[in-house]
């Protein structure tokens, strides 16, 4: 209990961090900003927020009901490879989608030699930033809507059937009220990620709060500033919270027994073709052609670029990653056993509270645990110097520690869900015949359960480990100087407009980030087979 109170602490410190920085008001800086600025990012973040729902909405309900519920030419393969835009950090699609239809992209380049087509929809604009978006985050509305269908969708279009329905106005008036609550999870999902995005927004320069917090940073040099923001962003995040825990609250469960593959709609040669071309046409824009492109650009610049450089910048990247997701797992390897070992609502409650992390933008938990970081290292130098004489002026600041607290925080919940899934397959029979082995709470941890959850806790650790490499805002705000990773680099070359140069440390981020799609179709083919 004692350590899932400690945990859920942790997590709460940058929330209560950034909103007491209305304690310590700079007055100019929060006029400038309430003025001039604060305006731009509402009305930015609201329109962002309306679009991308739409697109996520529109994209992974149609998909995931083509995939679940028809059959037509492609679909075994389609049903896991749309899934693979996850591999696909939303900022490594935004700056290929510049690169390619950029007004001095190849693609309008050519329509204007060859065609003479000159008045084509600009790119660099709310809605190219809703697109891209939109095609990076719409798998996390399939992967659950898609479920949602496979195991109800069959069962609710024959009621609807058998009421008279057709199947158009049966999947509207009951197939899909039946799955809102799923989809509205995935959509939930997608926008906490869309709130949380930074690479995208800087590579479109579209300001939103994350780039907003961290120009307060690094251009106003106000980290005051910086939180005041952060707490508004939180505001608009838990907003978000709550609509997607309260989706969640509305689901019921039923034994629809399994996947009712058999009762698939068998679709007519032309609307086949038309599902095929549709899922395809998806799957290209959102994943071959910009995985393709980044390929093609790392051919040109992999002889000039490859050098010492990157093998530091790799090394950096998968250090970090194995450190934060070795912490992450143990950490919530040891917040499920809590739970386990003092069931009740206040262990699930801490439980909640401490996974809470995964809906905070890498930006705010950057602002949140540096300064307190930074108050700690400053009340330790105080005392250092007092006592011994110490000289320096950094202790803590000039490390990993708050990269790695952020990273723990941001990431729990990643590890937490598959751990704990995997404990609660352990049935209590399996304690109770070893504690009458003579087995206590540490030999059961260790004897028992862990070589039972050796592959949940892989399946937590890929995650973890992928989702810290392709993080952006956290490694780029705390950083210790001279720790650059692949990410950083990417931020570093959009930011010049190098697209060719940002590709390779891309390609290096897409090929770790196809080990939890994997991992995710592993796991949906063994729930579904």
């Amino acid at each position: 209990m004692l350590f899932a109170l400690a945990v859920a602490a942790l997590v709460l410190i940058p929330v209560a961090v950034t909103f007491s920085s209305f304690a310590q008001i700079e007055g100019d800086i929060l006029a400038h900003l309430t003025e001039f600025v604060l305006p731009d990012l509402i009305g930015n973040t609201l329109w962002l927020v309306l679009g991308v729902g739409i697109g996520v909405s529109v994209l992974g309900v149609s998909l995931a009901w083509l995939t679940a519920m028809c059959e037509f030419p492609g679909r075994g393969v389609f049903d896991w490879a749309l899934l693979l835009p996850l591999a696909l950090p939303a900022y490594v699609t935004a700056f290929v989608a510049i690169g390619l239809l950029d007004f001095t992209g190849p693609l309008q380049t050519w329509l204007r030699v060859s065609w003479n087509v000159t008045d084509l929809p600009e790119i660099r604009s709310r809605g190219g930033v809703i697109l891209v978006m939109s095609l990076a985050l719409y798998p996390y509305v399939y992967l659950i809507a898609r479920n949602a269908f496979a195991t109800q969708g069959a069962i609710a279009l024959e009621a609807a059937q058998s009421l008279g329905l057709s199947r158009t106005r049966g999947f509207f008036r009951v197939a899909l009220p039946m799955a809102r609550p799923w989809i509205a999870a995935g959509v939930m999902l997608a926008l906490m990620e869309t709130l949380a995005d930074f690479g995208t927004m800087a590579t479109f320069n579209y300001d939103t709060f994350t780039t907003a917090i961290y120009k307060a940073w690094y251009s106003l040099f106000s980290l005051s500033a910086a939180a005041q923001l952060a707490s508004i962003l939180i505001v608009f995040v838990l907003i978000a919270v709550v609509f997607e825990q309260r989706s969640r609250a509305r689901m019921r469960y039923g034994a629809v027994g399994r996947s009712a593959s058999s009762r698939r709609i068998k679709l007519s040669p032309a609307r086949a073709a038309l599902a095929f071309a549709y899922a395809g046409a998806v799957l290209a824009v959102a994943f071959v052609i910009p995985v393709t492109q980044l390929a093609l650009w790392t051919r040109d610049v992999v002889a000039s670029d490859l050098d010492r450089r990157y093998w530091d910048f790799a090394w950096h990247s998968v250090l970090l990653s194995g450190i934060g997701a070795a912490m992450v797992v143990t950490i919530a390897l040891l917040l499920a056993y809590a739970g386990r070992q003092r069931p009740g609502s206040g262990t699930a409650w801490l439980q909640r509270v401490a996974t809470l992390g995964y809906a905070f933008p890498g930006a705010v938990l950057a602002v949140g645990l540096f300064i307190p970081v930074a108050w700690l290292d400053n009340q330790i130098i105080e005392a250092g110097r007092e006592w011994f004489g110490f000289e320096g002026t950094e202790i803590l600041k000039g490390t990993l520690v708050v990269m790695l607290l952020a990273y723990l925080v941001r990431f729990l919940a990643v590890g937490f869900g598959p751990v704990d899934s995997g404990l609660h397959r352990i049935t209590r029979n399996v304690d109770e015949a070893a504690r009458n082995l003579g087995i206590g709470t540490a030999g059961l941890l260790a004897r028992v359960h862990l070589p039972m959850l050796r592959a949940s806790l892989l399946t937590a650790a890929a995650l973890a480990f992928v989702d810290i490499m392709k993080e952006m805002p956290i490694t780029l705000m705390t950083r210790p100087f001279g720790w650059d990773t692949l990410a950083v680099r990417v931020f570093e070359m959009t930011s010049e407009g190098e697209w060719e140069r940002a590709a390779l440390p891309s390609l290096a981020i897409v090929i770790a980030g196809i080990i939890p799609v994997i991992l995710l179709t592993w796991r949906g083919t063994r729930a579904h087979g």
